[in-house]
């Protein structure tokens, strides 16, 4: 199925077709005029040496009308090969889509809305025959029967033209024109942007970079700018601002040569509370006693860290290199 971007933003086109294989572009005077165009030509010419195959209105209330403003646009820098010219369909439409496509001049018969319509475009030998699915169920009609009603007579009569699945409103829409066979769907950037995204796709995605770095990356690439030291001789009600400065549940405690006394966390203070009531707020650091605190080497896999945060419960590791306190490595540190 050939996919098209339904556009006129300059932005919106330069971005999709980044993608690399786009089939072209269709765009409309209302999206011209939504996007407040005022030199049509110039922005025709623009797009089409942006995109590989442009369809563009070609408007006139007589078929000689269509054909001459077809020609003129080609006349005026448009290349037969690359370009396709829009017509609604009406008896003058038709007609003059048969006299363009005997000149090798390729049409697309759009805002169709009946099987009837599509079948005089295809007996013209329109290149494309275009029912608008999404205004068609803002009427309340069933739309995808027509579409599916269009392929069907493509492919039991042999035309040569292609139904192009068009007014899309939401990522379903290309689901229904798949399931419906189309030959073309052609979507507005907002919707295309959407379709491959999923949930599911998401949080597995998410989780192989998560665990990729685990494997890869050591602790003291995820450190934080910041190595939260204090001085043991530091007040306890001082050392709890600091844990809020540094951003940790917990400070390393240094001694007076610098070297590393233990850890003080959030969960020491609570339990300090619990047992000392307000004295804990007289006390300082050095009045407390310290076990080994749990830690991981600088060096080590970020995957070490993970399996000694899930063996031990506790939500920040001191990080040393060489036996010294470089930081702290809080467990989400492993997220980011």
């Amino acid at each position: 199925m050939e996919l098209y971007l339904d556009s006129a933003n300059i932005n919106e086109i330069e971005e999709a077709f980044k993608l690399g294989f786009l089939t072209g572009l269709t765009t409309t005077p209302t999206f011209m005029h939504r996007d407040g165009v005022t030199d049509i030509d110039g922005l025709i010419l623009k797009l089409a040496d942006m995109v590989p195959i442009l369809q563009v209105e070609a408007l006139g209330q007589t078929a000689e009308e269509i054909v001459a403003e077809a020609h003129r646009q080609l006349e005026m820098g448009l290349k037969k090969e690359t370009s396709v010219f829009k017509i609604p369909v009406s008896l003058e439409g038709v007609k003059a889509c048969k006299i363009l496509t005997d000149q090798d001049i390729m049409v697309n018969v759009h805002l169709v809305y009946t099987l009837q319509q599509a079948y005089m475009a295809m007996e013209a030998g329109a290149t494309y025959v275009c029912p608008l699915v999404g205004r068609l169920q803002d009427q309340g009609h069933d739309a995808l029967e027509l579409v599916s009603q269009c392929v069907e007579a493509v492919n039991y009569y042999g035309y040569d033209t292609k139904i192009m699945f068009s007014s899309v409103r939401y990522p379903e829409h290309i689901r229904n024109a798949l399931n419906a066979g189309v030959h073309v769907c052609t979507v507005p950037w907002k919707v295309m942007t959407q379709l491959t995204e999923n949930n599911f796709t998401t949080v597995g995605t998410d989780q192989f970079f998560e665990h990729t770095k685990l494997m890869t990356n050591n602790v003291k690439s995820a450190l934080r700018d910041v190595n939260p030291t204090v001085s043991e001789t530091l007040p306890i009600p001082d050392a709890i601002f600091k844990m809020t400065e540094y951003g940790f549940g917990s400070i390393t405690v240094l001694d007076a040569a610098g070297n590393l006394k233990g850890v003080f966390t959030d969960g020491d203070l609570r339990r300090l509370i619990g047992s000392k009531g307000d004295a804990v707020m007289n006390m300082k650091l050095s009045d407390l006693e310290y076990g080994k605190p749990k830690s991981v080497d600088s060096g080590a896999l970020l995957n070490v860290a993970n399996d000694i945060f899930k063996s031990t419960q506790v939500d920040t590791l001191l990080v040393l290199e060489n036996g010294k306190p470089i930081g702290m490595l809080d467990i989400q540190d492993l997220a980011k």
